[in-house]
């Protein structure tokens, strides 16, 4: 397992044109493990879900997102497939649906850096819709655990 320096920018486009921007620099941790590459980071206040961890389980075309903590979350983004999940919060269960329009997978697996780029439109519970991108970059690596 690596420790690692990742730059996460978020950014979400709602359905009347107005668009919010997270920008988070965090450590995290790269390992791989069979034919999957994982990366595990801690969120924080400026991402909205603080006390949660997210591990990602990159393969070449599936990004498999897991969040755990205060909130809890779990979506898979494959091109061009919708996938349908909920995500707790304390203040309840909200259905979500993801449709992955475009995935970009430039990680290194021997370096550990690179980056992804992952385009989607989610609908929660039909009531909030909107069109989302999430780039994750490996800035650096830091020494080896």
């Amino acid at each position: 397992m690596k420790k690692i320096m990742l730059k996460i920018i978020g950014k979400q486009l709602n359905k009347e044109g107005e668009q919010e921007v997270v920008e988070l620099i965090t450590e995290g941790k790269y390992y791989k493990k069979g034919d999957a590459t994982y990366l595990i980071y801690q969120e924080t206040e400026l991402s909205g879900v603080q006390g949660c961890t997210t591990k990602l389980r990159i393969t070449d075309d599936i990004i498999h997102m897991k969040r755990f903590g205060s909130a809890s979350s779990e979506i898979q983004f494959q091109k061009g497939k919708r996938f349908n999940a909920h995500y707790n919060t304390p203040y309840g269960n909200v259905e979500m649906e993801v449709l992955t329009k475009k995935i970009e997978n430039e990680l290194n697996k021997t370096e550990a850096t690179g980056f992804l780029n992952i385009e989607y439109d989610i609908s929660l519970s039909g009531l909030v819709e909107g069109r989302n991108k999430l780039n994750i970059e490996i800035m650096n690596k830091a020494k080896t655990n």
